[in-house]
């Protein structure tokens, strides 16, 4: 069997995790992603190769630049490069991969199914992930199958990561290896697809704003 990854990692996030330059709660979802996505492992193989000859470049011209200046160059040839070569067409993986495949599962102790989950409420559970980054909030999510997360906005960055099951967002459909990004400007409301509970990987950098009363004032205990 295989499975068909076709939301990728922006060309921005990747090129800043081959760099070094990700907090620790943002690159376990890059390289979760990239353990289920060839695509992105490709993408991400000619970004590093690519960027060693750039260097290789201007170390040879002995170019006189700031290290901003230089890495901002660097940054928009990897990007418009990556661009051009790198279709987002769905492409195949091995679907034998775990649910929570490495480095998740370490952070985790295991697989999926050993996991202690805590209530959200509505039949929603999560599992917040601990990192030694101050800078975002990593969790592990479970909808219950055919079930909406409560509408809301973002005060940051939001990632996430499908590990099982599917679900919707609007029009557009997000199954298993699939990662969405949003940010301040979108409001939304994804549901898991009716035929099975969907497992996510989601991590942000500011709480979530929702539009729900009740939702807002269990959001300190929630922690989300």
């Amino acid at each position: 069997m295989t499975l068909h990854v076709q939301h990728h990692i922006s060309d921005e996030l990747l090129l800043d995790y081959a760099t070094g330059n990700l907090a620790e709660g943002w690159s376990i979802a890059v390289a979760t992603h990239l353990a289920l996505c060839p695509t992105c492992r490709d993408r991400l193989s000619f970004m590093e190769h690519t960027g060693g000859q750039l260097l290789e470049a201007a170390e040879e011209a002995e170019t006189v630049a700031t290290p901003a200046d230089s890495w901002a160059a660097m940054k928009a040839k990897l990007s418009a490069a990556s661009s051009k070569s790198y279709a987002a067409e769905p492409v195949a993986a091995p679907a034998d991969i775990p649910v929570l495949p490495e480095p998740l599962r370490s952070y985790l102790g295991g697989d999926v199914e050993g996991l202690k989950w805590k209530a959200l409420g509505r039949g929603a559970y999560h599992i917040p992930i601990k990192t030694g980054d101050s800078e975002s909030q990593v969790r592990l999510l479970k909808i219950p199958a055919g079930k909406p997360v409560p509408e809301h906005s973002h005060g940051g960055r939001e990632l996430t990561l499908v590990l099982k099951g599917a679900f919707t967002d609007g029009a557009t459909v997000f199954k298993r290896g699939d990662i969405e990004e949003a940010d301040e400007t979108l409001t939304h409301q994804p549901v898991a697809t009716p035929d099975e509970d969907c497992i996510c990987l989601a991590v942000t950098d500011a709480p979530l704003k929702f539009k729900s009363l009740l939702v807002r004032l269990v959001q300190p205990v929630l922690g989300i």
